[in-house]
């Protein structure tokens, strides 16, 4: 044991050594680096700090949580009862409506991060992460401000918090250069206000698609929405309850695919045939899909009722573009004055994550680097990746603090 402590102190000398002879001493952090200031890194940071670990989150934008503050649009509320989405340790304040809004969610974030006392480091990019064998360390470097001045930080566990919402994901459209319209992802959508009396082709028939349609007809544009796989739709709540929370407590008594009848079942009585109207349901049921494939069934909040009157079109998929005309998969061609992409987001890990295993799946994730989910080797933590929205996250950071937890204090009675 002797040998390899003194083994460890000889290659963190050296490491230091070769940082001096660069001009950039590496900054000793002695909890984990937390990469990511959304809801993830903040659970995380909690988690950890009410344990006495101290972190440090290293954050690229100037602000908490910024795919909230910067990319989402203005009605959004949360799609699922706020008792789903607290983070751990603090709940919702009791006057907030059962779907809080993104402004009540920001302020429910923030007053987190200070109850806590989370300072995150701002604008600070995290350009690479490696683990260094020589000295069993993390290394992370970081880019900042306009002189993109490098920094580099040591930990002994890092956790992965950027979400899977990183990075927008943008389809290619044959001709999308020759359109004269506007083009834009949802990232940069804010409310349709600026759209009344446009024609507007939303492409993405997710919970966001389906509610930008809904903006966009409540400011009179005239939407159209791009519908090219197969999705279920289910109501929001179901006898008074949300559909999600009926859902979990359902499946504490039977299996999937038998709950998967049920809200099968009440969604045609409540809904009727979606296929109908253009919108054709996975032979796979909603709760069995998602947890096979990630895919998250669609809470209808207004606009079923809009494309069964009308108001929204249904369209197939997109063959090309020119112009202001788009021509559609079946044939059919309409004009168009703006294109919306509801087409998602990814993960940007593997951009700076190196040296693990980098087998991506379609979110662009190495989930082989995580066959749990939230925990690889060396250190090396993930939370907010398992498709579980805010709930998962927070079961995520609690089980990575009590890990980190139990290598805390042995470090701390070793060296005592």
């Amino acid at each position: 044991m002797e040998y390899l402590k003194e083994q460890e102190g000889k290659s963190v000398h050296d490491y230091r050594r070769v940082n001096m002879a660069n001009m950039k001493s590496p900054i000793k952090v002695p909890g984990p680096v937390i990469v990511g200031a959304g809801p993830s890194g903040l659970a995380a940071a909690a988690c950890l700090k009410q344990k006495g670990i101290p972190s440090l989150i290293l954050e690229r934008a100037n602000c908490l949580a910024s795919m909230w503050q910067l990319k989402t649009y203005d009605r959004l509320c949360l799609h699922l009862p706020k008792q789903f989405c607290q983070l751990p340790l603090m709940p919702f304040p009791q006057n907030f409506p059962s779907y809080p809004s993104k402004q009540q969610f920001l302020a429910y974030l923030k007053a987190y991060a200070d109850h806590f006392g989370i300072k995150p480091a701002l604008r600070k990019t995290v350009v690479s992460a490696n683990f260094d064998h020589r000295c069993g360390y993390w290394r992370v470097k970081t880019r900042e401000g306009v002189k993109k001045e490098e920094s580099e930080y040591v930990c002994k566990w890092l956790i992965v918090a950027t979400g899977e919402n990183a990075e927008e994901v943008v389809p290619q459209i044959e001709g999308k250069d020759e359109f004269e319209g506007r083009i834009l992802h949802t990232s940069s959508y804010k409310s349709g206000s600026v759209f009344c009396g446009k024609n507007v082709l939303v492409v993405g028939c997710g919970n966001s698609g389906m509610e930008v349609c809904l903006d966009l007809c409540n400011h009179n544009a005239r939407p159209s929405l791009v519908v090219r796989d197969t999705v279920h739709i289910l109501p929001q709540q179901m006898f008074g309850k949300s559909t999600f929370g009926l859902s979990m407590s359902l499946l504490k008594w039977f299996p999937v695919r038998l709950v998967d009848k049920f809200l099968l079942l009440m969604s045609h009585l409540m809904l009727g045939d979606t296929a109908r109207f253009g919108l054709h349901r996975p032979k796979i049921g909603p709760l069995e899909l998602k947890n096979l494939y990630g895919k998250t069934p669609v809470l209808d909040v207004g606009t079923l009722a809009l494309i069964k009157s009308g108001k929204i079109k249904i369209c197939r998929g997109i063959k090309q573009v020119a112009q202001h005309v788009v021509e559609f998969v079946d044939g059919k061609t309409e004009n168009f004055d703006v294109i919306i992409l509801a087409t998602g987001y990814k993960s940007n890990v593997p951009s700076w994550l190196k040296g693990t295993d980098m087998f991506c799946e379609k979110d662009g994730f190495p989930r082989k680097a995580f066959p749990n989910g939230w925990k690889g080797k060396n250190g090396l933590y993930a939370v907010g990746f398992t498709k579980r929205g805010l709930l998962g996250a927070s079961i995520d950071a609690k089980r990575i603090a009590d890990d980190i937890e139990h290598c805390w204090k042995a470090a701390k009675t070793t060296y005592l």
